[in-house]
């Protein structure tokens, strides 16, 4: 080999990278410690950008297309080298190869629940997954904090990152929402795509990336909200109670019902229902001999298979945290739309609250019910909400007892002139004070529980 061919052996005069993988993020361009010549042809393909570096510092950022590496159209890079104007030696730089296509397909999922607060349902655990599509979109910034000086720099290596990431700016996101429990899974679509404008400015700033599309696959809840939901859905499902019972009632007088083996001039409906006065009903025919018909009579169910949940109704609870489908009575405002169902029952008894989108929780708190109706006494009244009371009470002179203070002279003067003469001309002497004018206990012997108000029923 001649001197002439070692020298072209020691200068890199085509730059390029075919790209035959689906997850290269950045690719180093091996120089193997050679120059490159001064002219050589740098060929950037689709989806790709060729960034220079030097010494740390980023150089000329290339896009698609076939260039020559002059001082002409690397001027950065010759400002960084202190290259003269038309430098024709050759020089040395790293060439990092960044793809630019959008990656699709990527996982994201929450490993444990998301704590989120609903208006429905409280606060409540989440967990959610589905995929992201993203693309670099500022390379140097992409190679700062991401890739790093690794050669061949994979999606795989990124993964964990951004799936933590993305799981941590849809927690946020989604409780900034604010959208309920309740349409979430309604609107997987729109919420993707609500979450983009949330998203896109902290990746894009931290890692220089671009986020195209955020898919919401699934959003799975508690069992007990689960339940909840399947609750609401079977009375929507039923609709109109009237025309459910008539139908249950149709179907089984058809079947032979009930009861008809027993007795043929009877016959049960298995329709179950509550009547005006809330009682458990169920629907009884029976033979109208004389008229040849048969007529429904609702007899009370005294052991029903099942039990009804009033709203409004105020509940004792043994443990410190209210459960599920209460409030606790704490004399709080509450939102009307919101428990809509229980402003219905209570309206504003216990408090009106803002006078128009609130009203008041009863509050229990060191309280015992006693029953309306009657005379009332004092300034508690006899009306449903009225309050008074006290745990420790001070008694007032006319709250006292009549009652007198003798004091007897015969008693106090004996073998006393001066005092017996003292009294003669006197008709009244204060005797000496007693007492601490404190309050005295005024309560029954008692317990603390929890008092809490059903919002979540049947009726």
């Amino acid at each position: 080999m001649g001197l002439m061919d070692f020298i072209k052996g020691e200068f890199i005069d085509v730059i390029e990278w075919t790209d035959d993988s689906r997850d290269t993020l950045c690719y180093r361009f091996p120089d193997e410690d050679k120059a490159i010549k001064n002219g050589a042809q740098l060929i950037v393909r689709e989806s790709q950008v060729a960034q220079f570096m030097y010494l740390g510092q980023f150089g000329d950022t290339f896009g698609p297309g076939k260039h020559s590496l002059t001082t002409d159209n690397i001027p950065v890079l010759t400002k960084l080298q202190s290259w003269k104007y038309l430098f024709n030696s050759p020089f040395k730089a790293d060439v990092f190869y960044v793809t630019t296509r959008l990656f699709t397909g990527n996982k994201w999922g929450t490993a444990n629940p998301v704590m989120v607060r609903d208006d429905d349902f409280g606060i409540v655990r989440l967990r959610a997954f589905g995929t992201f599509d993203f693309k670099i979109i500022n390379t140097p910034l992409f190679i700062k904090e991401v890739a790093g000086s690794d050669h061949h720099f994979r999606l795989d290596e990124f993964a964990d990152t951004m799936r933590s990431r993305m799981v941590s700016v849809f927690s946020e996101a989604l409780a900034s929402a604010k959208v309920p429990v309740l349409d979430v899974a309604t609107r997987y679509s729109e919420l993707g795509e609500a979450l983009l404008p949330v998203i896109n400015p902290v990746v894009g700033a931290k890692y220089g990336l671009e986020i195209g599309s955020f898919i919401i696959e699934n959003v799975s809840l508690p069992p007990e909200v689960e339940q909840a939901i399947d609750k609401r859905s079977s009375m929507t499902a039923i609709g109109n109670l009237n025309d459910y019972v008539k139908y249950q009632m149709g179907k089984n007088f058809g079947e032979g019902g009930a009861g008809a083996a027993d007795n043929p001039d009877v016959m049960y409906s298995d329709a179950v229902y509550a009547d005006k006065a809330g009682r458990l009903v169920a629907v009884a025919w029976s033979n109208q001999a004389a008229a040849g018909t048969w007529a429904a009579n609702p007899t009370e169910v005294k052991q029903a298979p099942f039990h009804l949940e009033r709203v409004g109704e105020e509940v004792v609870y043994m443990g410190g945290t209210v459960p599920y489908g209460f409030l606790a009575c704490d004399g709080s405002n509450i939102s009307r739309a919101t428990y809509a169902k229980l402003f219905a029952k209570v309206g504003t008894t216990w408090g009106v609250g803002d006078g128009a989108t609130t009203f008041g929780l009863p509050d229990s708190r060191r309280r015992v019910a006693v029953g309306s109706g009657g005379a009332g006494t004092g300034t508690l009244g006899n009306a449903v909400g009225n309050t008074g009371g006290e745990e420790t009470h001070v008694l007032t002179l006319a709250e006292s007892p009549a009652h007198t203070h003798l004091v007897g002279a015969a008693a106090l003067t004996s073998g006393n002139a001066a005092v017996a003469d003292h009294f003669a001309g006197n008709a009244q002497v204060n005797s000496s004070s007693a007492g601490g004018d404190g309050a005295h206990n005024n309560m029954q012997p008692s317990m603390v529980v929890t008092k809490m108000i059903r919002w979540l029923g049947d009726i």
